[in-house]
């Protein structure tokens, strides 16, 4: 399969594609010409690669999840750990993005939106 197919089937641009080689998650094989020749075991670990960004996993921790799911003697512990670092991180952001709408919440509510100058966000966001 060319870039364009391998594209196509796991939902990826090729720029992302051309990355991930570029980084070393995916290693596709060369031809002769220099072209980039993708068989069904790379096609799978951009899939893998794909659903592991979707759920927010970092670049280094896909890096890590890819030597875990290639390594046939891993501990599941050493899977669950990593996702469960990432789940606090998840949790985490929660936290602050709720925090974040309170407080925006409240800067809204008092705030008049009329035609006066006066504007409680404004002082608010200038604290």
């Amino acid at each position: 399969m060319n870039i364009g197919d391998v594209a196509e089937r796991s939902g990826l641009p090729a720029k992302t594609i051309r990355y991930y080689e570029d980084i070393g998650l995916i290693r596709p094989h060369r031809s002769a010409n220099g072209y980039r020749c993708f068989v069904e075991s790379d096609l799978h670990k951009l899939a893998f690669l794909a659903r592991a960004r979707a759920l927010g996993f970092s670049i280094e921790d896909c890096r890590t999840l890819v030597g875990l799911y290639e390594d046939e003697s891993r501990a599941s512990a050493d899977v669950k750990d990593l996702a469960q670092q990432h789940l606090r991180k998840i949790d985490a952001k929660i936290s602050d993005l709720e925090a974040m709408r309170n407080t925006l919440s409240e800067l809204v509510e008092c705030c008049a939106g009329d035609d006066r100058p006066d504007c409680p966000i404004l002082r608010g966001l200038a604290k």
